[in-house]
Formats: C-alpha cells, structure tokens, sequence
C-alpha cells in the first residue's frame, strides 16, 4: 500500500515546486517591469526637483565601458551593481531614462539629502559639522589609563546601539578598569555622515574608520568585534592593520567562497536570491536587486520614520522603542543601497586575501554564529575554517542572526571577555 504511494507523492512534489517556480518568476518578471518604470519616473521626478536626472545602474556595464561580470577591483565597485538581470532592460524600455541622461547637469551639493531622504534634524544632524567624522560611541576604562582597545562594527541597517546596548552595559567590573570600548556608526548608517558623493565601497569605509577612530585614538594595538556585514569591514581593517589587531571576533560573516569572477553575484545569490519565501528573505530580494523599487520603500519608510515611531508608540504603549526598530530607518537608499553592493556582495572577492593575511599572521580569531541563522548560512563559518584552520568556531544553540547576541547579552559578553583574555574554552 505504501510503495503505491510513493509515484504519487513524488508527482504532488514535482507539481508543488513546478507552481512555486512558475509563482516565483511571475512575480519578479512584474517587479522587473516596476523597476524599470520607476527608473524612468525617478530620472525625470529628480530632474524636475533637483535639476538633475540621479545617476543608477540600470545599464549593461559595458554601456559605461566596463565589463558587468567583473568586479572593479581598482575602485572596489561590485559587479552586482550592474550584472543584476532585468528582461525590460534588455528590451530597450529604459532608453527614455538614457534620454534623459544626456541632460544631467551638476547636482550641486552631494552632501546634502536628497528630496526623497529624511530631513529631521536627527537625520541631518551629521551636515552641521564640517569636518566629516563617524559617530563614536565610547566607553573609558574606570582606571582612566586604558591599556586595552576594542572597536565594534555593527551589522546592517544597524547602528553603535547593537554594541552599547549589549556589550557595554554587561562588561565585568575586572574588564572595565582596564579596557576602552569603541563602538562605530559606520559611514552612511546611524548618527554618521551619509554623504552622496561617494561609492561606500570598503576603501570608503576603512578611511573614515581611519580618520575617525584610529589616528584619533590613536589607536597601536585593539580587539576588533563585529557582526555581519560588519565582519567584511573587520576582516579588512584587519589585513590593513595585522600587527596591530590583538583577536578577531565575527559574530554571523558572511563569506562565500568562489572564484573572483563571479564571487559578488554568487554572494548576491546566496544572501538574498529571488525568493517568495519565507518573508525575511524575500523583502531581502526585493531590496538588493530592485535599486528604484528598493528607493521607494525608504522614501515611504525611512523618510517618515518619525510618523511611523509615533504609530509604533501608540499602538505598543512604549515611549522608548527597541534601538533595533530605530536603527532600521537610519539611512538612505544612496548609503545602504551602495554599501549592500560594494561591501557585502562586491567584499566577497576580496575576503580570500584577507583571510590569507590574518592566517599568516596568526592573528587569534573566533566565529560566533547562532544554529538559526536564516540570513547568513552556517555553511559561511565553515567555509571560514577549511580556509583558516585554526579560527574557533562557535555556534550557540536555538539562536538566530540577532538572537546569537541580543537575547543573551551576558553570556555573549562573558563570551567575548574569553577571547580577549586569551581564555580557552568558550
């Protein structure tokens, strides 16, 4: 009786996925056709109200004289950022959006927000300073004389928060004499600047972690933390600064090991592949792949994230909200656009060699990664150990990509106390 039901059961299966395949490219083939439309609106809308068409990537890249499948190793440009597949573009729809192209003038000043960004004076508080530095987060040592540092890179569409709200509140009182704690809002995130000018690509980022933590600081010897996207910051400030870096600790990296040709569109895949299901990843999806899509999402969100915290407060009854709901709204679609392409996607070609350098340099590394991690797969610390063998690896049970830190904010403290101390046995 049950044998019989085996070609059955097999055939509801091949039918299931066969709809979920034909239900999935129906869907993306309208978002395709939306994007496309909203490339062309927004050319001519920013035209009309700033005086110039906005620059995109809507185009093949070798419309610009470069190669789409290869990633710009000289200016660390991802090659997702023009090698994403849209079937409209390819039957000539966004020819007006060239059109209009051929018009752009100068955009005038690039620091300043666009009229589809948010213009609260939190939002902008970061253009009354002149001198363009990251918000830093710091926590002295109670003896006043540190003599150890540590600097923490958040995830993103995340913030210092992740790290003060944590880290810093549960440290032990032995650490607390003797360590500095440094958390950054990395460029184009939280309280730091979001200027337009500028491509967020990982030399982007190092540089203003440079300017505004490292020389000022004046910073010889540090601990690095950080946690997903944060960890491709960390793993190059790292190859950048090996004699200097006292451990390593990634909380969830994601790395995707693959040839360089191909390693940002395979990472692009990985992280946020078209898919309906579950919801998590399918808004992931609909951000990275779709750039005017993605920007009409933040010009309803972001730029009107203080109706929606007042919303919020109403409906949860709660003045102070999670930092985690406020941090989501805390950037443009210029910054994290850009920085989802030229540093998590467009990193991966460059994160072999970085692995290589701190092995080499026997730098202590430890990779901390929840067992239900549904964004960045276990597979990537795993890849991570065939690549460097003595990293520890370290997975917390029934924790996710947040939870791994968040919802055991001690532990996770004690854990990290461990590896700066040179403790075995996490």
């Amino acid at each position: 009786m049950v044998p019989a039901l085996v070609p059955l059961v097999r055939r509801s299966q091949s039918a299931a996925e066969i709809l979920v395949s034909v239900l999935t490219f129906t869907v993306f083939t309208i978002l395709d056709f939306l994007d496309a439309i909203f490339c062309v609106f927004y050319a001519y809308l920013d035209e009309f109200l700033e005086g110039s068409a906005s620059q995109c990537h809507c185009h093949k890249r070798e419309e610009t004289g470069k190669n789409e499948n290869v990633c710009d190793r000289e200016n660390q440009l991802s090659e997702t950022l023009y090698g994403r597949e849209n079937i409209f573009r390819e039957l000539g729809l966004l020819r007006l959006r060239r059109k209009s192209e051929q018009s752009i003038k100068s955009a005038g000043n690039l620091n300043s927000n666009r009229w589809s960004d948010c213009g609260c004076e939190s939002c902008l508080s970061w253009m009354k300073n002149g001198d363009l530095k990251l918000h830093v987060a710091v926590q002295e040592s109670s003896a006043g004389d540190s003599t150890e540092n540590v600097v923490f890179f958040h995830g993103f569409m995340s913030s210092s928060s992740h790290w003060t709200e944590t880290v810093f509140k549960h440290l032990s009182e032995p650490l607390k004499e003797n360590y500095r704690l440094i958390a950054v809002d990395l460029l184009g995130f939280g309280r730091s600047p979001k200027p337009r000018d500028i491509s967020y690509t990982l030399r982007d980022h190092l540089e203003m972690i440079e300017k505004s933590v490292i020389f000022p600081y004046n910073l010889k010897s540090f601990h690095l933390v950080a946690h997903s996207m944060g960890c491709v910051i960390a793993l190059a400030l790292a190859a950048r600064y090996p004699e200097s870096v006292k451990s390593l600790t990634l909380v969830a990296p994601p790395y995707f090991p693959s040839s360089v040709e191909g390693a940002s569109l395979s990472a692009l895949n990985k992280i946020a592949g078209k898919r309906l299901w579950p919801p998590l990843l399918f808004g992931a999806a609909l951000m990275s792949w779709y750039e005017h899509l993605g920007r009409t999402v933040c010009f309803l969100v972001c730029r009107n994230h203080g109706l929606w915290e007042s919303i919020l407060r109403l409906l949860t009854r709660k003045r102070d909200l999670d930092f985690a709901i406020i941090d989501l709204t805390r950037h443009t679609h210029h910054s994290a656009w850009h920085t989802m392409h030229n540093v998590i996607c467009g990193g991966a070609a460059l994160i072999d060699d970085y692995l290589e350098t701190i092995s080499k340099h026997k730098i202590k590394f430890t990779i901390i990664q929840g067992d239900c991690d549904r964004v960045v797969p276990l597979e990537c610390s795993y890849n991570i150990k065939r690549k460097v063998p003595d990293v520890d690896v370290l997975i917390v049970p029934n924790t996710d990509h947040t939870t791994v830190s968040i919802s055991r904010k001690t532990e996770f403290t004690r854990d990290l106390e461990h590896i700066w101390l040179g403790e075995v046995g996490l």
